[in-house]
């Protein structure tokens, strides 16, 4: 089992490949993931999105050409992807197409990868759309912008929420073993048990 971190784009987002039994999984999709794992010389399967905002989904259409199907929360929406306010009020210059995910999540407690079984949790706040995915096998949590080593993510954009975040946080996040190493969207790895005892924001 190998999982590689990347870290790439504008917002300096980061994006994991998880090389597993003969599968390779993509977790979110930075600007230029797809490079690295051409690098590394693997085939990706699937791209595994915590949530849509522009800087988790700008290299969806390369991973696509590498013949990945996409699961998501929710179908495709420019008010979930924010790019045209990445433009204009924050002078990034995304341009993300539209894309059709293979597997919508919504729903859904679990997705199966090969061998490998991912809890799934919806835990909204950040993003209307914000999900998580649990390997128990590894003991890994893949928590987008929900959980950061220190801090969570932003809730003052459209559909944000500080309280679903916090209540999602603590319910769903918090209840996972303390030595659950936890992968986030934005900075450098944690474990649960770390962010119980000193996440000051949660």
């Amino acid at each position: 089992m190998a999982i590689i971190s990347y870290t790439g784009g504008h917002v300096f987002t980061n994006g994991y490949i998880i090389d597993h039994d003969g599968e390779c999984i993509v977790v979110d999709a930075p600007a230029l993931i797809h490079e690295l794992v051409k690098e590394e010389g693997l085939k990706p399967t699937y791209l595994l999105l915590t949530h849509q905002h522009f800087d988790h989904t700008e290299d969806v259409e390369a991973l696509q050409e590498m013949g990945v199907k996409v699961v998501s929360h929710s179908a495709y929406s420019e008010s979930l992807i924010r790019q045209k306010e990445a433009r204009e009020n924050w002078g990034i210059p995304v341009n993300i197409k539209p894309f059709t995910p293979d597997i919508l999540l919504d729903g859904k407690g679990s997705f199966e990868v090969g061998s490998l079984k991912f809890k799934v949790s919806h835990v909204p706040g950040h993003s209307p759309d914000s999900i998580t995915f649990y390997c128990e096998e590894i003991g890994v949590v893949f928590t987008g912008d929900t959980l950061m080593a220190g801090g969570c993510g932003r809730t003052d954009l459209p559909g944000g929420s500080q309280e679903e975040l916090f209540e999602g946080i603590r319910t769903k996040l918090y209840t996972l073993p303390d030595d659950t190493v936890s992968l986030s969207g934005h900075g450098e790895a944690t474990s649960i048990g770390n962010e119980k005892e000193h996440n000051d924001f949660v």
